[in-house]
């Protein structure tokens, strides 16, 4: 397109000639060039500074409640499972799915359906790579009222590690990679078709299929990490189909006509069967192994899996500086090492009153000297050995016989 103007100027009156091909087109300019400023411009105006000033902050207070109401389901539905286990119905890892009767169990449910609905906005809200890592809350939380409520034992070392855990969380916000622009669903669909992303989903699937049925049958029962990998891989899934929808709601309530892409019923379909999926698997994992490790090696592994996922759905790596690129590694990383805290010292009973110099040793009381006898005093002699022979009243006699 080439663009002609019969004068230098754009004021009012002035001629523009607009050549597109072989057409031509002549416009006269009847108004100022400045834009004018709507009617409405005060209701979207606030809703704009809203949305970029206190959108985050939205975000990271729905994902401290969601931390909260999910580290407290987990301690319910344990005690559901063993209220199943002391009637003696058939365990969950069984096979069996008696917790379904089960008031308590369905408490905890609910309470971690509040959670997700919670987690769900502060994806809508925030970046995922913020989002996810608060999770480490959700921990300290089911492994403080696991100690009260269901007697499991947590040491010293176990409560630093809880600490370590949201320090490395700390980290990991501060330094958390600017989430690539998807504001449509058309945008979503073009980066889950992208192939890198593909590849990685296929990956993930088969790696799945496979501990699900080859791997967990024989060895999920005695290894901690099967039921948890399982679980952490399809929650890649889950999180990229919980940003999808909340994307797609936020375009339905702008007036975008996205009920007609197909996007949004797939995120729904695959959003149904990842949950189902982690739900039994979770449960299975509980049922065994204690919450206090269940659920932070859940979240390490889910935080992996869901980061990776994230940098290759959306890029978002692309723009880091190295300094944000080390500051998220190492917060990472100090997640991890508060994790095998709490793993590998679990059974060593340490408390603060076992640390060294706690308490001040007592001093030894002085060793009384032996008392001198002198051989002169022959009375305190006889004494002494008449002492010494007398039998005590607890002594019995000793009888020797003495055959010929």
């Amino acid at each position: 397109m080439e663009l002609r103007a019969s004068n230098a100027s754009c004021q009012n009156g002035s001629l523009i000639s607009l050549y597109c091909s072989s057409h031509e087109v002549l416009c006269q300019i009847v108004g100022d060039l400045s834009p004018q400023v709507p009617s409405n411009v005060t209701s979207h105006g606030w809703k704009e500074r809203f949305r970029q000033n206190y959108s985050f902050y939205v975000g990271l207070g729905l994902a401290f409640l969601s931390s909260l109401l999910i580290g407290s389901s987990v301690i319910l539905k344990k005690k559901g499972l063993q209220r199943l286990v002391a009637s003696g119905a058939t365990r969950a890892v069984d096979g069996g799915y008696g917790y379904l009767k089960d008031a308590m169990w369905w408490a905890g449910f609910l309470t971690m359906a509040a959670g997700e609905v919670a987690n769900f906005g502060a994806y809508a809200f925030a970046p995922a790579t913020v989002v996810t890592p608060l999770g480490a809350l959700s921990v300290l939380i089911s492994a403080i009222l696991s100690s009260y409520f269901l007697g499991e034992s947590l040491n010293l070392l176990g409560k630093l590690g809880c600490v370590i855990c949201v320090a490395g969380s700390t980290v990991m916000v501060i330094h958390a990679p600017e989430e690539e622009k998807v504001a449509t669903v058309v945008e979503m669909a073009a980066k889950m078709k992208d192939t890198g992303y593909i590849v990685f989903a296929v990956l993930l699937l088969v790696v799945c299929l496979i501990l699900i049925f080859v791997v967990a049958p024989r060895y999920g029962q005695r290894n901690i990490l099967i039921y948890i990998l399982i679980c952490s891989m399809i929650g890649a899934f889950s999180v990229s189909a919980v940003k999808g929808l909340g994307i797609t709601i936020k375009n339905f309530f702008q007036g975008m006509p996205v009920v007609r892409h197909p996007l949004p019923y797939i995120l729904s379909l695959i959003l149904a069967l990842s949950l189902s999926t982690q739900v039994n698997f979770l449960n299975r994992a509980l049922d065994i192994f204690n919450t206090s490790l269940v659920f932070p090696i859940y979240y390490v592994f889910f935080t992996t899996v869901v980061v990776t996922s994230s940098v290759i759905l959306f890029k978002e790596w692309y723009s880091m500086s190295a300094v944000d690129i080390v500051g998220t590694l190492a917060g990472f990383v100090t997640i991890i090492l508060g994790v095998f805290m709490l793993h590998a010292f679990k059974d060593l009973d340490i408390s603060q009153t076992s640390l060294p110099h706690m308490h001040k040793t007592p001093t030894p009381s002085p060793t009384p000297e032996p008392t001198a006898i002198r051989l002169e005093d022959k009375n305190v002699l006889v004494d002494n050995i008449e002492l010494s022979s007398t039998p005590s009243p607890e002594e019995k006699p000793k009888v020797f016989i003495i055959h010929s």
